[in-house]
């Protein structure tokens, strides 16, 4: 996966789980947002965290509503 496509699958993910603007994706550091990921998906320890599956989001958007 080339870093283009990676990163917008990463500010994809960030902007629809965490409500990041693109602004708020890009001034974080790749660390701050491993980190952000790892707790969201509830992974544990190092690699890479995976984005959440569907129902993961469904779960997410009934904890985090948009109202």
């Amino acid at each position: 996966m080339t870093f283009a496509a990676a990163a917008e699958r990463l500010a994809g993910w960030a902007g629809a789980v965490l409500g990041w603007s693109p602004d708020r994706f890009w001034a974080a550091t790749p660390a701050e947002l491993a980190t952000v990921a790892r707790w969201v998906t509830g992974a544990s320890g190092g690699g890479d965290a995976a984005p959440p599956d569907a129902a993961a989001l469904a779960r997410l958007k009934e904890m985090f509503p948009d109202d």
